[in-house]
């Protein structure tokens, strides 16, 4: 679970009764595309020959370009999540991330899952003792990539969901 049942209008696109701009909406998904295909090698390694995720990652930024509408943007988010589900570990968390970098087209507040998913995928890759500083590094990785327009709204939004994300934004 990553949605808050309360939603931040920060994170609703003005068509739908937040401020969330297209400019701002378009950035969020960039950013959860890149946290996505950070962690991907880690589902190719696993599931070389299925291309979900790859997809997923690329439909975001198709999307962005508006080259691809948002439902076909957000099913393809799905069919990486549905690579994801008979699988564990690294692996998993990594198509997890790709489909939710697709759906933020939809819902932009997705954009953590991506980010939390892909730190997930970090954490389950590396022996256990290593997981903490392993997750914690990917994150540092992770806000350095946040283009500075949505930088504010990305970091206070973790602090904000940290506990349904899995404590993952916890420094």
């Amino acid at each position: 679970m990553i949605l808050p049942k309360v939603r931040d209008p920060r994170l609703v696109t003005i068509r739908r009764g937040g401020t969330l701009t297209d400019e701002d909406h378009h950035l969020l998904a960039l950013w959860a595309a890149t946290c996505a295909e950070h962690v991907l090698p880690l589902f190719e390694a696993a599931v070389p020959d299925d291309p979900r995720p790859r997809e997923a990652i690329a439909a975001a930024r198709s999307w962005v370009a508006g080259e691809l509408p948002m439902m076909q943007t957000r099913a393809l988010g799905g069919h990486a999540m549905g690579a994801a589900r008979p699988l564990r570990g690294a692996a998993r968390f990594a198509a997890y991330a790709a489909g939710q970098a697709a759906v933020v087209a939809h819902v932009a507040e997705h954009d953590l899952g991506a980010a939390a998913y892909a730190i997930k995928a970090v954490r389950a890759s590396v022996p256990r003792a290593e997981s903490d500083a392993a997750g914690r590094a990917e994150c540092r990785w992770q806000r350095a990539q946040l283009p500075d327009q949505i930088r504010a709204l990305v970091i206070d939004d973790q602090a904000r969901r940290n506990d349904i994300c899995w404590l993952v934004f916890a420094e």
